[in-house]
C-alpha cells in the first residue's frame, strides 16, 4: 500500500470515527430531545461544529481560514450551555485520538527492539504515534488573541465535569501538557501591583481575593499602602490577568492578628523600619490553572525582590488560615469536652472562657498540623503548600482571625510558616522524600 493510500485511509477512518461521535452526541449525550426550540438549537450546534471539525481535519484554507475557523469554534463553545459544553468536550476527547494501527506498530517495535539503536527508533516512533490529533486541535486556538485564555477556561470546564465524566481524563492530560509548557516559569512576569495599577487589574484583585475578601475600594487602597506590598505573576498573552497574587504587610515583629493587620484606621508604618514581611494572603485567579503550580516560585521571587529593596528585613513568614481545622476538630473524641463551650455564640469575647479553651485548642491544633494526614501529605492544604515550598511550621496563633469566616474555619486559629532561606531547600527535600514536617520546638512541645 503506497503512502498516499495510507494517508487517505487514515483520514477517512478519522472522519468516520468523528461522525460516529457526532451521531452519539446528537442521539444520547445532548439532553432535551423533543424540546422544540432548544432541540433545534442543539441540532444546529452539532451541524455547524461537524462542518468546522471536518474542515479542520482536511486543513482547508490557509492561516486566515484556520484562524477564522478557530474563532468560530471558540464562539460556539462559549455560547453553549453547560450540558452542551460537556458533550462537546467528550466529542473532542474521542474524535481526535491516535491512529490505532500506528500505535500498535510502535508498541510492537518497542517490544521487539534488540539493541539501544532499535529501542531509540522505536521510542521515537511511539512518541510520534502518541502525539494525538487532539493536541494539534487544541493548539490551533493559540492563533487567537485570547486563545490562551480560552484554553484555560476550557480546562476549568474539564475539571468541573471530570468527576462525572472520567473519560475526559485524557483531554485533561492533553491540556495539562499544553498549559504547563505555555505557562513555563520562564514566560511569567513578576509585577508589583500598586494603587496606580490599571483599574482592570485592581478589580480582578478584589474579585479573586480568596483568603480575606476585600470589602471596598478603601480596603483595597489600605492593602496597597506604603507599608504593604502586592505582587502577581502575569503571562504575556494575558497582560491584564493576574494569574496568582500575594499580599504582604511590612511590620515590626510577627503579626498575631489579621484584624489588626488589615485595620484601615491604623496609620501606615515606615517600611524602612520593618524587620518582618508577613505574607497574609495568596490567591489564584484562574480556575483553569488549578494544579499547574507556580505559587512556590512566586514566593521565592517576591522574597528576592523584598531582600533587594528592603535589606533590613530578616524574617519572611506567613499568617495563614487553617481551612480544615474546625471540621477535623469536631470529629475528634478529645474535643468532645470542649464542644459545649465552643458551641456558645460569641465565646471568643468571653475572656475567662477563652482563656480556659486556649491551651487545649492549641494542643489539638498542633496535632492537626503535625499528625493529621491525607495520604502521605498533611490534611491541611495550606500547610501542604508551604511545607512543600520549604517553609517550616513556626507558630500557632490564638484567636488571630475572629471574623465570621475565621471562626467557621478554625475557631479563630491561625498559623505562621517561616521561610528561613538557608534551610528552604533542605526542608523541601525532606518533605518530599519522607513527609518530614519541619517545625519549631515550641510547636512540637504542644503535642508532648
Amino acid at each position: 500500500m503506497n503512502e498516499r493510500m495510507t494517508d487517505s485511509l487514515s483520514a477517512r477512518s478519522g472522519l468516520e470515527r468523528m461522525r460516529h461521535w457526532w451521531r452519539r452526541l446528537a442521539s444520547s449525550v445532548l439532553p432535551g430531545r423533543g424540546e422544540g426550540a432548544a432541540d433545534y438549537s442543539r441540532e444546529r450546534l452539532v451541524a455547524e461544529l461537524e462542518a468546522l471539525f471536518e474542515d479542520y481535519r482536511r486543513q482547508r484554507g490557509g492561516e486566515a481560514s484556520a484562524r477564522a475557523r478557530a474563532e468560530r469554534m471558540a464562539a460556539l463553545y462559549r455560547a453553549a450551555d453547560a450540558a452542551e459544553r460537556a458533550a462537546v468536550l467528550n466529542l473532542i476527547a474521542h474524535a481526535f485520538v491516535p491512529e490505532r494501527r500506528a500505535l500498535e506498530a510502535a508498541l510492537g517495535a518497542m517490544q521487539s527492539a534488540n539493541n539501544e539503536i532499535e529501542a531509540s527508533h522505536a521510542e521515537a516512533q511511539l512518541r510520534t504515534a502518541l502525539n494525538a490529533p487532539r493536541a494539534h486541535f487544541l493548539s490551533q486556538f493559540n492563533l487567537l488573541a485570547d486563545g490562551v485564555k480560552f484554553l484555560v477556561d476550557l480546562r476549568a470546564d474539564v475539571l468541573e465535569v471530570l468527576p462525572h465524566e472520567p473519560s475526559l481524563e485524557v483531554l485533561k492530560v492533553e491540556l495539562d501538557g499544553l498549559l504547563t509548557s505555555w505557562f513555563d516559569p520562564g514566560f511569567l512576569e513578576l509585577r508589583r501591583i500598586t494603587w496606580r495599577s490599571p483599574a482592570l487589574v485592581l478589580e480582578k484583585l478584589m474579585r479573586h481575593e480568596a483568603v480575606h475578601p476585600i470589602e471596598s475600594w478603601d480596603d483595597l487602597r489600605n492593602r496597597l499602602d506604603t507599608d504593604r506590598r502586592c505582587y502577581a505573576f502575569f503571562h504575556p498573552r494575558l497582560p491584564d490577568e493576574p494569574l496568582i497574587f500575594v499580599e504582604i504587610a511590612l511590620v515590626k515583629g510577627q503579626s498575631a492578628s489579621v484584624q489588626t493587620l488589615l485595620d484601615e484606621r491604623a496609620p501606615a508604618q515606615e517600611p524602612r523600619t520593618a524587620d518582618t514581611a508577613t505574607f497574609y494572603s495568596i490567591s489564584n485567579t484562574q480556575r483553569g490553572l488549578r494544579g499547574i503550580s507556580f505559587g512556590n516560585l512566586l514566593l521565592k521571587r517576591v522574597i528576592e525582590d523584598l531582600r533587594r529593596d528592603l535589606p533590613q528585613i530578616q524574617v519572611f513568614a506567613t499568617l495563614s488560615p487553617l481551612p480544615g481545622f474546625r471540621k477535623w476538630l469536631d470529629g475528634q473524641a478529645e474535643a468532645a469536652p470542649l464542644a459545649a463551650a465552643l458551641a456558645r455564640p460569641g465565646w471568643q469575647h468571653d475572656a475567662k472562657l477563652a482563656a480556659e479553651l486556649q491551651e487545649p485548642l492549641e494542643k489539638l491544633c498542633a496535632r492537626y498540623l503535625l499528625e493529621a494526614k491525607s495520604g502521605a501529605r498533611p490534611l491541611d492544604p495550606v500547610a501542604s503548600f508551604h511545607l512543600e515550598n520549604g517553609a517550616f511550621l513556626h507558630r500557632i496563633f490564638w484567636l488571630a482571625d475572629t471574623s465570621e469566616r475565621g471562626m467557621l474555619q478554625s475557631y479563630g486559629m491561625m498559623v505562621s510558616y517561616r521561610y528561613d532561606l538557608p534551610e528552604v531547600d533542605r526542608n523541601h527535600d525532606r518533605f518530599l522524600r519522607n513527609g518530614h514536617i519541619a517545625a519549631a520546638s515550641r510547636v512540637r512541645r504542644l503535642v508532648g
